[in-house]
């Protein structure tokens, strides 16, 4: 854990990037750049010092790809590295995970999160959900998520790249900014020539 967070810099919030989801039972997925974009977001935010947690899903399912004390459980490689929290949950919500993600957010002076993962349409939106309904000023990197097709229940099946547009129109404007890797890193690099120039940053 680094020895000093920068209050008022986002967090990053890095949401089940784990192994587990390579796992063919989920069956096809979306967006074949997602853990690349991660990696991306993870690097920039290593590189400036500013506060990354990672969120890890420990299934309580004897049959599930995530369950503790598997590979599965594991990070994707690049993600265990240097970050400020780590966060377990058995549920959706980061926000319902242990320690309490709400706290150490306040504690550290932080209100504002980016956040990219696995999966889009659950743990993803589910966080996202409960950050706007905090207060967080959140931004939803929605290339640096994916998901997996999944049956209707009347019998037909909504695609992965279906469930990922619905998720960005739920949350755009409602409980999250929906943007993408680029947009995100462009920005830090322009705040980032502001501050060397001597101009606030917004």
């Amino acid at each position: 854990m680094w020895a000093s967070i920068r209050a008022g810099r986002p967090a990053l919030l890095v949401i089940d990037a784990q192994r587990g989801f390579a796992d063919p039972s989920w069956g096809p997925r979306d967006n074949p750049d997602a853990e690349a974009n991660i990696l991306r977001l993870v690097d920039a935010w290593r590189a400036a010092g500013d506060p990354i947690v990672l969120v890890r899903h420990d299934s309580q399912l004897p049959e599930s790809p995530l369950r503790p004390g598997q590979d599965g459980n594991d990070f994707i490689d690049g993600i265990d590295g240097p970050h400020d929290l780590l966060v377990t949950k058995t549920v959706n919500s980061a926000f319902l995970g242990t320690p309490a993600l709400d706290d150490w957010l306040r504690a550290a002076g932080i209100d504002s999160l980016t956040i990219c993962g696995i999966t889009t349409n659950h743990c993803c939106e589910t966080t996202a959900r409960m950050a706007g309904n905090l207060g967080y000023d959140t931004d939803f990197v929605i290339d640096a998520t994916h998901t997996f097709d999944r049956a209707a229940a009347d019998g037909t099946v909504v695609t992965a790249s279906e469930l990922s547009r619905i998720t960005g129109v739920n949350l755009d404007g409602e409980f999250a900014r929906v943007t993408t890797t680029a947009a995100v890193l462009g920005e830090r690099a322009a705040g980032g020539a502001a501050a060397a120039d001597g101009a606030p940053r917004d």
